[in-house]
């Protein structure tokens, strides 16, 4: 059974037969011979069916829920069940990090391998709803993104620190020599921006918005804020980033960091888990060396 149901998880995440076969490591057809017998099984249709796949029947959605409890827990039971056999934490964490969070992250998986230098670790780059869909498919372990800008689903949350907005620009520029700017001078000058997918972004639109910019019009959008800070550095652009990313750039005389007031933005950046009564070892390590992280983060 529990074959059947990560068969089924994988059609909802792939919503291909062929390459939902392919994920699972199986042939098209005992793919949909298992899902045709979790149906038997079940006594209802959970598939709709055509030359394609066309999407869960309402009765599929229903069980696609207990397929994402049902599996991970089974996960989490094999987990726990290796950790207690070898009397140590071993694994592979997989964790999905929006771009602005993403130069925080050895602060969690630093001390965390210490602890267990058995865990390794994938970290991927992904917006706030790439972070959320891809917890509730199981096809990542934990995510670190927003926690008040973002229906979070059925998930635990562990705040870690506040994100403040700073203006980046040449210290020679217009604006460059000033303590503090307000939103609406922010949207005055050349900006380059994550694109409007990312969840930071649509937060500065909506700041710019507030403060009278009738049209959010950046001279250059990227999802890459390695890029984004490249083009800072010529000079020619400025840039709205948090601050705790800000501190990871390394910036030189010629680039001043700026706080943005009027008005005045804080978002929670947080952990969050699947909200699951037993959490897996890996996962309930990580919440706890969260925990531990989130007082100096804020200091």
């Amino acid at each position: 059974m529990i074959d059947k149901l990560e068969f089924l998880l994988a059609l909802a995440r792939e919503k291909h037969f062929g390459r939902a076969a392919e994920s699972c490591n199986v042939t098209q057809p005992t793919l949909s011979a298992a899902i045709k017998q979790l149906e038997d099984t079940l006594g209802v249709l959970l598939v709709n069916r055509g030359s394609r796949f066309l999407g869960f029947t309402a009765e599929g959605e229903r069980v696609l829920d207990w397929a994402r409890r049902i599996v991970g827990d089974a996960r989490a039971m094999r987990d726990e069940v290796r950790a207690l056999k070898r009397g140590e934490l071993t694994g592979h964490l997989r964790i999905a990090v929006v771009p602005t969070a993403l130069a925080m992250v050895s602060a969690l998986t630093t001390p965390y391998r210490a602890k267990y230098p058995g865990v390794r670790f994938t970290i991927l780059s992904r917006t706030s709803i790439e972070t959320l869909t891809a917890l509730e498919n199981l096809e990542i372990d934990a995510g670190i993104t927003y926690l008040d800008n973002e229906p979070l689903g059925r998930v635990r949350a562990v705040p870690l620190y506040s994100e403040r907005y700073r203006l980046l620009i040449a210290a020679d520029a217009p604006l460059g020599d000033r303590d503090q700017v307000t939103w609406a001078e922010v949207g005055q000058v050349p900006l380059c921006l994550l694109t409007p997918d990312m969840q930071n972004r649509r937060i500065i639109d909506g700041l710019l918005r507030q403060a009278g910019v009738e049209e959010v019009a950046p001279t250059l959008e990227s999802n890459s804020m390695i890029l984004l800070f490249s083009h800072i550095r010529t000079r020619q652009w400025a840039s709205v980033m948090p601050a705790v990313l800000v501190e990871t750039l390394g910036l030189t005389d010629v680039i001043r960091a700026i706080p943005i007031v009027e008005p005045s933005a804080v978002h929670t950046i947080g952990l969050v888990v699947p909200n699951r009564e037993v959490m897996t070892p890996l996962a309930a390590a990580l919440v706890a060396e969260a925990v531990r992280l989130a007082p100096l983060l804020e200091d």
